[in-house]
């Protein structure tokens, strides 16, 4: 075998994954899918150009160690005693009624109890990866089902060292003794606590003295130090290497080193990501697939069913709307990345033979090959069914609030509580929506005018009175959600005026498309505040700087959108197909002005500003 086979294996992955995304990109399918289908067409059951070895799987493992290092570093502790509801409640109650419902199907379809008991935990699992990156691809990360998804996995990841470390009471015979159990999670235990003080008290410092010496080459080597170092010394004492390293992440993100260690990383954890999907499509067996098709796809039905109705289930138990419930449901509806190492585990411990491994990961990834999919089509279709269901609720007896040239405010969060202060202030009536039944219980135990509902539903408007309503405002982190409402309010009440917080400037034109009335994109005004305190320093009159700033914000932020209509001064948005009618060159670039909605090629009635 050639020892450098290992560069050729990296070179062939990433030439044959790039017309592969390229094509994902065209028909708008989810990278990882992409990444999935290299993994087959080049594997061993495709076209055999690489077959799975043990150097990929370690290269796919450095993936997921990144993976959980900078999941550490953007989740500190603090925001984990904040989400303690989402980490406990709804992630303890996913794991413990997925696997005993994994446990009963398994068990009813002739397996063991140890068997069934062992592949119902290892269903339980979802995947981290594919989880956020599809809620930030969608800028979902805080969301309602964002943050219920986020809790639910970090649990799942945690839930693997018990899992772990009750393997051996599944195998049995001589290979468990009560003894070695009770050591295991001591030691388990003993490592946590040792690399919290590590990281709390010594790391820190460690990490001043090497930022102190201004050398980004030694700060990089402390870093790769840091991460592989705590996983290597997590597997020593029989946990996963992913777990030592998100402990150690969320610990250093409380310091001022985290983004530094982020921006260095991320670049590496991209790469090996990719290799990780890669190698699991890798595995996937289609002689297996074949052999037992029909069971394979029951039991991937099963999966995406069973492990959606149990989150639904929970959401809607729990207080919060159906649609948040199906979402985060189909975003979990997969097997993840820590049940292939749990599998294999399982598989070298003699718990399932290998022909129930090839079945399991071939379930495993169907799962997730049907995840990004699920995700994409699951709010379309619950907004086609509620806009099917619309007009069997005219004759609803509506009970609308009596108040009139009102304010509504979509979200308590931050910038929602700023506005009531201000609202109040000035005597200006307004009602608070919000999808978060304790911060509803708590805001009205204090007299504020709220009230629990989901935005995209056309009774919650109209009970907020939204025929009666001045402003509409938006001040949530759910683009989907938001778009929706804004469609449904507008049809309601055309005169209402709409402001809309948007994370992202590729937002603004689906916005505007849908008649807002005040996008406000927190780029654009980030970088108002960028060069206001530039302007500032430079000793400019204050009310030359804030005339600017108005002419900006007035002239809908084109002034930082690069180009402008030279017709009637509107908005350029770029990257639009040209209508039919037009025979240009394929190599021209066409854009379409808002303003007076024409298509032109770029260098057709507009200027660079």
């Amino acid at each position: 075998m050639d020892k450098f086979s290992i560069i050729r294996d990296i070179a062939l992955i990433l030439a044959v994954s790039l017309p592969v995304l390229f094509l994902c990109r065209k028909i708008k399918i989810s990278p990882i899918v992409g990444f999935l289908v290299t993994g087959i067409i080049i594997g061993p059951s495709g076209l055999h150009f690489i077959a799975q070895n043990e150097q990929i799987e370690v290269m796919s493992e450095v993936g997921i160690i990144l993976l959980m290092f900078t999941i550490g570093l953007e989740f500190s502790i603090a925001k984990l005693v904040k989400m303690k509801k989402y980490l406990l409640l709804f992630g303890g109650l996913q794991v413990v009624i997925s696997s005993v419902a994994g446990f009963f199907v398994i068990y009813f379809n002739g397996a063991s109890a140890q068997v069934a008991i062992f592949l119902g935990m290892v269903a339980s699992l979802s995947s981290t990866t594919i989880v956020l990156k599809l809620l930030s691809e969608k800028s979902a990360v805080d969301s309602p089902h964002g943050r219920i998804s986020i809790g639910i996995l970090i649990f799942q990841d945690l839930a693997v060292i018990p899992m772990l470390i009750i393997l051996p009471l599944l195998k049995g015979g001589a290979g468990f003794s009560l003894g070695s159990f009770v050591l295991k999670i001591g030691l388990a235990g003993g490592l946590i606590a040792a690399m919290i003080a590590l990281a709390r008290f010594i790391v820190p410092k460690l990490l001043y003295y090497v930022s102190a010496m201004r050398m980004r080459e030694v700060f990089t080597a402390m870093m790769v130090v840091l991460v592989f170092g705590t996983a290597y010394l997590a597997h020593m004492v029989g946990l996963s290497f992913s777990i030592g390293v998100f402990i150690a992440g969320f610990i250093i993100a409380e310091s001022e080193y985290s983004y530094e260690i982020l921006s260095e990383i991320t670049p590496f954890r991209d790469i090996f990501n990719s290799i990780f999907f890669v190698s699991a499509g890798l595995l996937l067996s289609l002689t297996a697939l074949q052999e037992h098709f029909m069971q394979i796809m029951i039991l991937s039905f099963l999966v995406i069913v069973v492990k959606t109705g149990i989150v639904l289930a929970i959401v809607v138990f729990l207080g919060y709307p159906f649609r948040t419930g199906i979402i985060a449901g189909v975003s979990l509806a997969q097997i993840g990345e820590f049940g292939f190492v749990l599998a294999k585990s399982g598989t070298e411990a003699g718990i399932i033979s290998n022909a129930g491994h090839n079945i399991f990961l071939s379930v495993a990834i169907i799962s997730m090959i049907v995840t990004p999919f699920l995700f994409e089509f699951a709010p379309r279709l619950l907004h086609i069914l509620r806009l099917k269901t619309d007009s069997d609720m005219d004759e609803m007896p509506e009970k609308p609030t009596v108040l009139e040239n009102h304010v509504i405010i979509a979200g308590y969060g931050l910038n929602g509580r700023n506005l009531v202060k201000v609202l109040k202030e000035t005597g200006i009536p307004y009602i608070i929506l919000e999808l978060n039944p304790d911060t509803v219980r708590q805001v009205k135990a204090d007299g504020e005018n709220i009230l629990y509902g989901d935005i995209t539903k056309r009774d919650i408007l109209l009970r907020a009175g939204i025929i009666k309503a001045k402003v509409f405002v938006y001040a949530i982190s759910d683009p989907q959600s938001t778009r929706m409402s804004l469609a449904m309010a507008k049809g309601l009440n055309p005169a209402v005026y709409t402001i809309v917080r948007t994370r992202y400037v590729t937002e603004i034109e689906e916005l505007i498309k849908l008649k807002a009335d005040s996008v406000i994109p927190e780029e654009f005004e980030t970088s108002l505040q960028i060069f206001s305190k530039v302007l500032a320093e430079y000793h400019l009159p204050v009310n030359i700087v804030l005339r600017q700033i108005n002419i900006i914000r007035q002239g809908g932020y084109h002034a930082l959108d690069g180009y402008y209509c030279t017709e009637c001064d509107g908005n350029i948005f770029h990257g639009k197909r040209q209508p039919r009618d037009w025979q240009v060159s394929q190599r021209a670039r066409f854009a379409r002005c808002h303003g007076c909605n024409n298509y032109f090629h770029r260098t057709e009635r507009y200027a660079d500003k």
